[in-house]
């Protein structure tokens, strides 16, 4: 039986998989589609909504490789207001951080679920998460955003996210983070060559068996670009098939800036899943 994820004001049915939207409110992010105020936001917020977002996920600090940090008020100042404004929408709200003190702040305005793709190693993070009710997506990366393309290497790709990965879960259920909280991600794009990226793809299966629901985000990523050569702004079909395979190989949750392109390709999916498999009689 597929969990529920117990995230904040929310219990979040993961039979069906889900579509988790991206606002991005930095000025530099790698896609273009930053939202340079709070009304940005929230128009972005009803049109994906609209689109068929199920989870919104707010970010204030670019992850792209080679990003430079901001600071811990300038990230406050960006994303907690628009935390709390869309707190109204009816959804659950995603916070993509790495520090404790947005956390902390995003938490009190309504945030859902804390995305960090630190895995919650900051020094005080799981003890700002702990006592609250978000859910935790934890995420492997290795290194950090401003180098961790410059030539990663693994023995085993699958087998060192999954040790990473049970290594932090084994971490955060001792601190006393009950499981129904807890996501897991692989990273894609986090310190990993293309070929890194689609081992782990065509292997996500190895992640389910850990029993925690897996996220992915792959729309309009690099590892989409280098096989079919398009621009950032072009990989919307890529990004769609992308997410379906991943849901195919056992993703519960797909991160996307593409909403409406994902959620028709989810839906091919699930009339997939829905069919008998017999023909119809001439």
């Amino acid at each position: 039986m597929l969990p529920m994820l117990s995230c904040g004001r929310f219990r979040l049915d993961l039979s069906v998989p889900r579509i988790m939207a991206i606002i991005n409110v930095t000025p530099d992010s790698f896609s273009g589609d930053g939202c340079a105020s709070l009304g940005a936001a929230m128009r972005a917020a009803e049109s994906l909504i609209s689109e068929g977002a199920e989870i919104l996920d707010i970010g204030g600090e670019s992850s792209r490789p080679g990003a430079q940090t901001v600071g811990v008020q300038e990230e406050i100042d960006r994303v907690v207001p628009v935390v709390e404004a869309l707190a109204q929408f009816g959804v659950p709200l995603s916070v993509d951080t790495v520090k404790p003190a947005v956390m902390r702040e995003s938490i009190k305005v309504g945030a859902d679920i804390i995305n960090d793709i630190a895995a919650f190693r900051a020094d005080g993070a799981v003890d700002v998460v702990k006592n609250s009710a978000a859910a935790l997506c934890v995420m492997h990366m290795k290194g950090v955003p401003e180098t961790m393309q410059l030539s990663p290497r693994y023995t085993s790709v699958l087998a060192e996210v999954e040790s990473f990965l049970v290594d932090r879960l084994q971490s955060l259920i001792g601190a006393g983070i009950s499981a129904d909280r807890i996501l897991v991600d692989p990273g894609f794009g986090f310190g990993k060559t293309v070929e890194h990226n689609f081992s782990l793809l065509k292997g996500l299966r190895q992640l389910d068996v850990l029993g925690y629901p897996v996220l992915v985000g792959m729309s309009r990523k690099s590892m989409l670009g280098s096989v079919t050569g398009r621009d950032v702004a072009d990989r919307v079909v890529a990004g769609a098939l992308a997410a379906m395979l991943a849901i195919q190989n056992g993703a519960r949750i797909v991160r996307t800036h593409d909403v409406a392109a994902t959620r028709d390709a989810v839906r091919i999916w699930l009339a997939l899943e829905a069919a008998d498999g017999e023909a119809s009689p001439e």
